[in-house]
């Protein structure tokens, strides 16, 4: 037996108990006012015998009176009485204490039916309310069943339908939830889809239009041929890079991807980070500036936060002027660790700034390979991570990464 059960049973057990005490007290009341009546009438008549025997047989002697009311002997002529019409056998030789058993018995009885009465309409009551209860559960469960999940059916008592009642509640909130979540994954997978197919649009045409001209004129020059065959592979390479992306978000939005969660140097995510936009530094000549505690750990999947990482340095470092600086700084303290990526580049514009990390959105300073895609992926990654991300930025400024990783 479960604890709710056990605690449906003892209110019902109390309830019982209650009853029963009640009714033992009015039957013991009663039954002594039943004894001190019948003692009164024979106090009186014993009495009355007594007083007219003393007033008659002056010379009897009290004592013996005393001797034969106070004697445990029992014995006693029972013809005497019936010459007076009393059989000590079935009657009361004082007739007035016949008249008031038959009331007594008469008034036990209706004690003892409404006792009753009382005990059989509770449970009555106590099994209609169950029946309402049941329907009003079967109710719930066809309109859950009609995926009508809009029902508060909390309820504070602790009695078993009740709890039941609770329990749909709940089971009624998840099975909310979940069809909630299966519509928004359908919204995301359609979002994603039409992502897919805006953005593939662009360079798939590009390319098919490459290629026409490379077949439909058999005497390019070799220089013109090359140039479109590096520019197609471009696009390729572009597809592949916003396709690897696309999916990454995806699986992100549908909760499918397991993170692996470990401690890990917070220095050594950024060096492999850094290490991954090397060449599109080297290009542009921009050093990268590491400032922090190198004994400072994070609690992360390492692979998807140097994913992050990465693509949040590759936004500066296409957006920072050449022969200039990143800086990277790091520290922690009882709540978090912030980490900060700072460039000063262009910067962001202030009506830019809010959307930045929207998935294409491109603002007017952005470069024209951008797809839009990195820094929503970032943010998506950063977030299941138990952390945070904000930017500050201003024109010809530059623009401050700042990410929380809280404890």
């Amino acid at each position: 037996m479960n604890m709710k059960n056990k605690v449906e049973l003892k209110k019902l057990i109390k309830f019982s108990l209650c009853i029963i005490f009640i009714f033992n007290i009015t039957f013991s009341i009663f039954y002594y006012y039943q004894y001190k009546t019948y003692t009164n009438i024979f106090n009186k008549k014993i009495s009355s015998i007594i007083s007219n025997i003393s007033n008659h047989y002056t010379n009897i002697d009290k004592n013996d009176l005393i001797e034969i009311l106070n004697s445990n002997t029992l014995e006693s002529n029972n013809n005497i009485l019936r010459n007076y019409g009393i059989d000590l056998n079935t009657d009361s030789a004082i007739l007035l204490n016949n008249d008031y058993f038959y009331k007594f018995l008469i008034l036990n009885v209706i004690i003892l039916l409404l006792f009753s009465i009382t005990l059989l309409t509770s449970f009555l009551i106590y099994n209609v309310s169950k029946d309402k209860k049941l329907k009003q559960i079967t109710k719930y469960i066809e309109q859950i069943n009609n995926k009508n999940y809009k029902l508060n059916i909390d309820e504070n008592s602790e009695d078993e339908l009740s709890i039941l009642k609770n329990e749909i509640y709940k089971t009624t909130i998840m099975l909310k939830e979940i069809s909630e979540k299966s519509l928004q994954d359908k919204i995301n997978l359609k979002d994603s889809l039409s992502d897919i197919s805006h953005q593939l649009k662009t360079p798939l045409t590009s390319i098919t239009i490459m290629l026409d001209n490379i077949l439909d004129n058999e005497n390019m020059d070799k220089k013109t041929r090359n140039e479109f065959i590096k520019d197609i592979k471009n696009e390729i390479i572009n597809i592949n890079f916003l396709v690897n992306s696309l999916l990454k978000l995806s699986k992100l939005d549908s909760n499918s991807v397991n993170f692996i969660f470990e401690n890990e140097y917070i220095n050594t995510i950024i060096s492999k980070s850094i290490k991954n936009v090397s060449v599109l530094c080297d290009l542009k000549n921009i050093d990268i500036v590491v400032d922090g505690d190198t004994n400072v750990k994070i609690n992360c999947d390492v692979k998807w936060q140097i994913e992050a990482i990465t693509n949040i340095i590759k936004n500066c470092v296409e957006h920072s002027n050449s022969n200039s600086k990143i800086y990277i700084n790091f520290d922690e303290n009882e709540l978090y660790t912030k980490l900060q990526i700072k460039d000063n580049g262009v910067g962001i514009d202030k009506k830019d700034l809010p959307h930045i990390f929207e998935r294409f959105y491109k603002g007017k300073n952005s470069s024209n390979e951008s797809v839009g895609i990195g820094l929503a992926l970032s943010k998506s990654i950063i977030e299941k991570s138990n952390a945070d991300i904000r930017v500050n930025s201003k024109i010809n400024e530059g623009t401050n990464f700042t990410i929380k990783y809280y404890k």
